[in-house]
């Protein structure tokens, strides 16, 4: 039960940010997210850096072939996407909770994103044409330590908010902000709503076996979060490249890995690479959004061993991109059509 005595004691809490690096068209990147209790920026890079290891980046996207949407990935690197997406799940199930409370894998959250530890899970993955999906994935075994804990069980998540911003000085946040689901726990107090974060621990403290859940509830203890607003810079000269992030539960870190995909991998601008239809996987199905993709696309998934399933995948991406004009920076705004989301600029 909350107390006074509780909400004295809190105070936030200012952690290094988990970064890692990106290599994509010839340009190598540093990619910047949330370090735990956000599973976010850890989900994401492993994603990017399994993906890394297959055939993803010689498959453009398919033009014209979404549904009623215009371009969308193809079958071919979505199950390449979600088969990554499986491996990075099973890790975060795993090991991903509070640090305070939780040793990270081999000592150090960077093992989950270490070349080599990524470029095994990647063998994992059947990439040959007609490969089939491994439908649920287990977890790797980061830094050579096997872990003591049990993966937590799937479980809902829910909304947040986004916002990027860059100002006159080149100054960059990404911002994502919670009260879990709408309206949080739906008591309002001095005018504002009190958050429903508890749900974003595991209902379950141990599996069957008793071995207990990283993410189990805890006093004092800040639950899982999948929120991954992120900062990309060039590695080479230290600028910032991209803003970015959404709202959207454990959706958050596909509809974040997706822009960024978009924007470095496929040369989007980033209102292109929001706009493109949305997918994932968390584990288990493969997640399509509802009448984006072609049906060839879905029957070429199926026949790979995927189960799909089309649903509303309600992304609220917000991202700047910077470009440049007549030598000068200029930046470039997107905000997702599924939400209120707006670009604005002086």
């Amino acid at each position: 039960q909350l107390s006074l005595a509780d909400l004295a004691g809190y105070q936030a809490k200012k952690r290094e940010p988990i970064c890692h690096d990106y290599r994509a068209q010839a340009r190598d990147y540093r990619i910047c997210g949330m370090p735990p209790p956000s599973s976010g920026a850890i989900a994401v890079g492993q994603i990017l850096g399994i993906l890394n290891n297959t055939p993803a980046a010689t498959l453009a996207l398919d033009t014209g072939m979404g549904g009623t949407a215009g371009a969308a990935p193809s079958a071919d690197w979505l199950h390449l996407y979600t088969e990554a997406s499986r491996l990075a799940f099973a890790d975060r199930a795993q090991y991903l909770a509070d640090p305070d409370f939780v040793q990270p894998p081999g000592g150090s959250w960077m093992s989950l994103l270490d070349p080599a530890y990524l470029a095994d899970r990647a063998r994992l993955i059947a990439a040959q044409p007609g490969g089939q999906s491994m439908k649920v994935a287990k977890p790797g075994t980061p830094g050579g330590v096997k872990s003591a804990y049990a993966p937590m069980p799937e479980q809902p998540e829910y909304g947040t908010s986004h916002i990027s911003i860059v100002d006159a000085y080149g100054n960059a946040i990404a911002m994502t902000t919670t009260i879990e689901d709408a309206f949080g726990a739906r008591q309002m107090v001095g005018g504002f709503l009190l958050n429903n974060e508890l749900t974003d621990f595991s209902f379950a403290p141990t599996d069957a076996s008793g071995a207990p859940v990283a993410n189990r509830v805890q006093p004092g203890k800040r639950p899982r979060s999948s929120m991954a607003p992120t900062l990309v810079f060039d590695k080479a000269t230290g600028q910032l490249v991209m803003s970015g992030g959404s709202p959207g539960g454990a959706l958050i870190i596909h509809y974040t890995a997706k822009t960024l995909y978009g924007v470095l991998n496929w040369g989007q601008m980033p209102q292109q690479a929001i706009n493109l239809p949305n997918f994932g996987s968390l584990n288990g199905p493969t997640l399509l959004e509802e009448k984006r993709f072609a049906p060839a696309t879905v029957e070429a998934l199926k026949a790979r061993g995927h189960e799909v399933r089309e649903m509303a995948m309600t992304s609220g991406l917000q991202a700047i991109t910077r470009g440049q004009a007549h030598g000068k920076p200029l930046w470039l705004g997107g905000a997702d059509p599924r939400r209120e989301g707006v670009v604005m600029g002086d």
